[in-house]
């Protein structure tokens, strides 16, 4: 199949590409920066360069690719910057879905968040709702999660996949990261709040099974929401970070989520079960990952 990977260069891109070329499709990247052109080859795909704001520029390389399918893993988070980011599920997912429906592609998979839910005690499912009345700055974050889902699921065909917090090298928990300085700084607090973790390795792989796997939203986390209190001390003594201090507090909508359906229902297998063993690998073997 022809498939359009936007967010090419990405920490999924890079890793889902090859895995697309494996299986014998026909990939194309998509970028705005010309410098990843030479990346996006290398790893098996055909560089589309386009700004996914420009809205024509985006229903023209749709024309002239003719995608039978579009994955959407566009994000902007190297600078941790929300509103940006916001703006790419917002905007950017709407002329994807646009040019999508402009040149006849049914099928469309994207990138959303686990951590989008409304607050409770207990992991959430895929029925459990959106936090929708967060204040601000989280309704920034869930305003624009609940626009690309909103966007996607006008396709005849969706996959909304809901990932946990990603980790593993080039993101924010590799240890040259933000989340690693902060730690190393004393920056970061270990709470009672609850995560819910994914490897990017094992994101890759979700959105290549992705393809087969009927219309709807999926958690895709791994087996074990677990608090800050246990998940940062660790963290921490693999990169050589201080202790971390304990904070008796939590965020609003850290409960974590369930894997259940991803699981019993498509067969998805995570290779990193747990965080604690992700983190093992990640950090301690230079970041070697077997995919």
């Amino acid at each position: 199949m022809r498939i359009f990977v936007a967010g090419a260069s990405g920490v999924i891109g890079r890793l889902l590409i090859p895995l697309l070329v494996k299986e014998g499709h026909e990939v194309f990247g998509m970028t705005h920066n010309t410098a990843s052109k030479g990346l996006i080859q290398e790893i098996g795909a055909t560089p589309v360069v386009v700004d996914v704001f420009d809205r024509d520029a985006v229903i023209s390389a749709f024309r002239e690719v003719r995608p039978e399918i579009v994955i959407h893993q566009l994000t902007s988070l190297s600078k941790y910057n929300l509103e940006d980011n916001a703006k790419i599920r917002n905007l950017g997912t709407r002329n994807l879905v646009d040019a999508s429906r402009t040149v006849g592609v049914k099928r469309m998979i994207a990138q959303s968040i686990s951590w989008a839910y409304e607050p409770d005690s207990y992991p959430a499912t895929e029925e459990s709702l959106l936090d929708v009345k967060a204040p601000e700055p989280r309704k920034t974050t869930i305003d624009g999660a609940v626009a690309l889902e909103n966007a996607v699921s006008e396709m005849e065909e969706f996959v909304i996949l809901r990932f946990g917090m990603l980790y593993g090298p080039s993101t924010w928990y590799d240890p040259s990261g933000m989340i690693a300085e902060k730690v190393r700084n004393q920056e970061m607090k270990a709470t009672d709040g609850i995560m819910s973790f994914l490897h990017i390795a094992d994101a890759a792989r979700a959105t290549l099974a992705a393809l087969e796997w009927p219309n709807g939203a999926v958690n895709i986390v791994d087996d074990e929401p677990v608090p800050g209190t246990v998940w940062l001390p660790y963290y921490a003594s693999l990169i050589g970070a201080p202790e971390p201090k304990v904070q008796a507090s939590s965020n609003r909508g850290e409960r974590g989520a369930s894997n259940a359906k991803a699981r019993q229902e498509y067969g998805w297998e995570p290779i990193f079960p747990t965080w604690y063993d992700g983190f093992r690998a990640s950090l301690s073997s230079s970041n070697n990952i077997k995919k």
